[in-house]
């Protein structure tokens, strides 16, 4: 079997020699050299080496035009020489992954932005029309890193975010007179404004780990901060002396006002001494309407004594008003009452000589002059008629308190 397949072997290869040999023959050559024709011949042997010279030459050529095209690739930058394909495709994905995370950190930066503004914007909107529940507004700080490589994409929020700094410092203006006109008002009613201003106790549940806001920007963000939480703190002092103030009895207890009794010291009508009268005495028919004076809970709602049937109100703050001498009761204990809301019919039940309504305002147990609660115009009015009549109606519980 071997001696057979080296025959095999040597028989095609001589076959290929064979015509390879046909390939270069002695071949006769014409040449006209402008004078006459000459006439040469190359062998087969001499056409063989030159052609093997040419294709040797040729390999050098292409192999050298090779090298220097991986080189002056390699030169760009765009692929490394000495690179596998693997590692190519590596350094394309970090490319693209680092790509993509730039992306989402502007990302994020942008949406932290939008969310700041849209905060802020309710905030101011809320305090300064009065509509809505002001929320206040969370502390952010954007990592300086991530706020430079958003900057241009966050550019615009920041200009917004500039103005509505602006904005909150003059909000807060505006919410300090409020605050200085109520306090005055309500000095005015004879209540300190302290009574009223006290606010609850904060108990935010806080925490985080420590970042120091050492960059200008983190500073700015905090100082912007800073001007929003104070506008909000100044809004909740006014709302909360807003809402006292609500709860303060300064309305009518009836439509008309007139007085035939007033607060202080008077004659008692039954006993004919000097005696204290702890309210003001309005007359009116059997059945006029008594109204809430403010709003507050309902403490009483039943007979007692010299005041016959009593509704008291506590208004919180240590503020009630008593109703007395009422011939009908419309409210019930411990129900909340709004004011101006219907709570009663004046009547002449208990210590009374005539059908009228005793009416007090009492500050941590103790009674009040109420004429300084009530709407200034119609006690004006009330003082120019009502307190030149003849006291008719009179009454109230006994000077000693019993009642």
């Amino acid at each position: 079997m071997t001696k057979i397949s080296i025959a095999h072997v040597a028989e095609d290869t001589a076959n290929k020699l064979a015509r390879f040999r046909t390939w270069f023959v002695t071949r006769d050559f014409i040449f006209h050299d402008g004078r006459a024709l000459r006439r040469f011949s190359i062998g087969g042997r001499t056409q063989a080496i030159a052609a093997s010279v040419a294709a040797v030459t040729m390999c050098f050529s292409v192999y050298g035009a090779a090298q220097a095209a991986v080189g002056a690739v390699a030169l760009t930058g765009m692929v490394d020489a000495h690179s596998s394909a693997d590692a190519k495709v590596a350094q394309m994905q970090a490319k693209v992954a680092a790509m993509q995370a730039d992306v989402a950190t502007i990302k994020s930066v942008a949406q932290a932005h939008a969310v700041r503004v849209e905060q802020r914007q309710a905030l101011i909107t809320a305090v300064v029309t009065g509509k809505g529940a002001p929320q206040e507004v969370a502390a952010t700080v954007i990592d300086p890193k991530a706020a430079k490589l958003a900057a241009d994409v966050v550019a615009p929020l920041e200009k917004i975010e500039r103005r509505q700094v602006v904005l909150a410092v003059q909000a807060r203006r505006v919410v300090e007179q409020r605050i200085a006109m109520t306090t005055q008002k309500v000095s005015r009613l004879g209540v300190a404004a302290k009574r009223l201003a006290k606010m609850p106790a904060r108990n935010l549940a806080m925490g985080g780990p420590f970042e120091a806001a050492d960059s200008n920007e983190a500073s700015v963000d905090l100082q912007a901060d800073q001007q929003f939480r104070s506008l909000f703190m100044t809004w909740k002092k006014l709302d909360s002396l807003e809402q006292s103030v609500i709860a303060i009895p300064s309305a009518q207890p009836v439509e008309r006002l007139s007085f035939t009794s007033n607060y202080g010291v008077r004659a008692d009508p039954f006993r004919g001494t000097a005696a204290m009268h702890a309210g003001v005495d309005i007359p009116g028919p059997v059945g006029t309407p008594i109204y809430a004076t403010a709003d507050g809970y309902v403490d009483r709602a039943e007979r007692s004594g010299g005041y016959g049937n009593l509704v008291e109100i506590d208004h919180g703050k240590g503020i009630q008003t008593r109703y007395g001498h009422l011939s009908k009761i419309l409210v019930a204990p411990f129900t909340r009452v709004k004011r101006g809301q219907l709570i009663a019919l004046m009547g002449s039940t208990g210590r009374s000589t005539g059908p009228h309504l005793h009416y007090e305002v009492r500050i941590d147990g103790h009674a009040v002059n109420p004429i300084p609660f009530l709407q200034t115009a119609d006690y004006l009015a009330a003082s120019k008629s009502g307190l030149k009549m003849t006291p008719v109606s009179m009454g109230g519980p006994a000077a000693d308190g019993a009642e």
